[in-house]
């Protein structure tokens, strides 16, 4: 079998220009939102539910531990989830980040890939879905997404699109609850009536102007005892 030398195959292949500059990096959730099938399995209706099974997962690694009760699954109407659990409630205190930033706890687990709790054997002892990459891809993935918790008599508040806050993390009150409230609007390219075959590596499109229902069609209620 003919072969051709080398400089004839980068000729003909357009390859003789392939320098670092073809080198692209892509930082925090960006490489989620292009290549998401990497990270949820497919852009597919299964890739949706993984995403429902992400959120899922940190309620019952809560329960799991032995500080939550009871955890709410709800699929509304327009698509979103929420899903609320009685657990501890995502820390709100502030961090410092290895390059010197100062964020809150919860917008690092929500913002920054492999960030979580559950890296720390003493926090959890056993517990589920990705480790740290699961619940920040959900906020990637979503058009819409919103975290209140109830931690420490206080109530708090933040808002992303995308994977990008659009609010603050706010106090918005006083509770004596605690846990954690998470709803969620998938990104429309993963929802079974907006989608049109998406192939496993088609980037999610941006976010939509539409606002979410909350009625709800179906709720799922499990509890601990």
């Amino acid at each position: 079998m003919a072969t051709l030398p080398a400089e004839k195959l980068m000729e003909e292949n357009g390859n003789g220009n392939y320098t670092g500059e073809n080198i692209k990096i892509l930082e925090g959730l960006e490489a989620v939102r292009l290549r998401p099938a990497m990270y949820i399995g497919s852009t597919g209706e299964m890739g949706l539910h993984h995403l429902v099974y992400e959120v899922v997962d940190n309620s019952v690694d809560e329960a799991l531990a032995g500080y939550a009760r009871k955890i709410d699954v709800i699929i509304h109407v327009d698509d979103s989830i929420t899903v609320i659990d009685d657990g501890r409630g995502i820390p709100v205190d502030m961090k410092t980040l290895p390059n010197g930033e100062k964020m809150s706890a919860v917008e690092v687990v929500l913002t920054k890939l492999h960030a979580g709790g559950k890296f720390d054997s003493s926090t959890y002892k056993v517990s589920g879905g990705l480790h740290g990459v699961g619940v920040s891809c959900v906020n990637a993935l979503s058009q819409e997404f919103t975290v209140e918790i109830w931690r420490d008599g206080h109530t708090w508040e933040m808002d992303f699109s995308c994977g990008i806050p659009t609010s603050e993390l706010r106090q918005t009150g006083t509770s004596k609850k605690r846990g954690t409230k998470v709803h969620f609007l998938p990104d429309k390219t993963l929802r079974p009536a907006s989608r049109s075959a998406p192939s496993s590596s088609t980037p999610v499109a941006s976010p939509s102007s539409s606002s979410s229902s909350t009625r709800a069609s179906r709720c799922c209620t499990t509890s601990r005892s």
